[in-house]
């Protein structure tokens, strides 16, 4: 009789077989790292809002805002990645391309440059 653990490891990942275990902890650790990336984005945020920069409260709000939903997003994206990884490991299949990847670019580009205007606007 199979565990409850493993049944739901199988309806969760698609069956396949158990890939080894050094590619799941380290698929686990780009996981984490993926978080870590995330959540850096949201202190980001929770930055510019505790230090209440000299911003008009319009362009601070769109600022945390945006670095928010890019902090959620690389969350969420970072759960889809570990599970797309896991399940391709499993079924022998090439690894999914990190569509993750030109996201986090494209984002961190525009949050770094939206302060970089505001911050250069802002100088005498």
């Amino acid at each position: 009789m199979p565990d409850a653990t493993s049944s739901h490891a199988r309806l969760i990942l698609g069956g396949g077989e158990e890939p080894d275990p050094r590619f799941t902890l380290a698929n686990e650790r780009t996981f984490l790292a993926w978080i870590r990336t995330g959540l850096a984005f949201v202190a980001g945020a929770v930055a510019i809002e505790g230090f209440n920069l000299d911003l008009d409260e319009a362009t601070r709000t769109m600022l945390v805002v945006l670095l928010i939903c890019i902090g959620v997003a690389v969350a969420l994206g970072a759960g889809a990645r570990w599970l797309r990884v896991e399940r391709a490991m499993r079924q022998g299949r090439p690894l999914p391309f990190p569509i993750l990847v030109p996201f986090l670019v494209i984002g961190s580009v525009l949050a770094a440059t939206a302060l970089l205007v505001l911050v250069t606007l802002r100088s005498p």
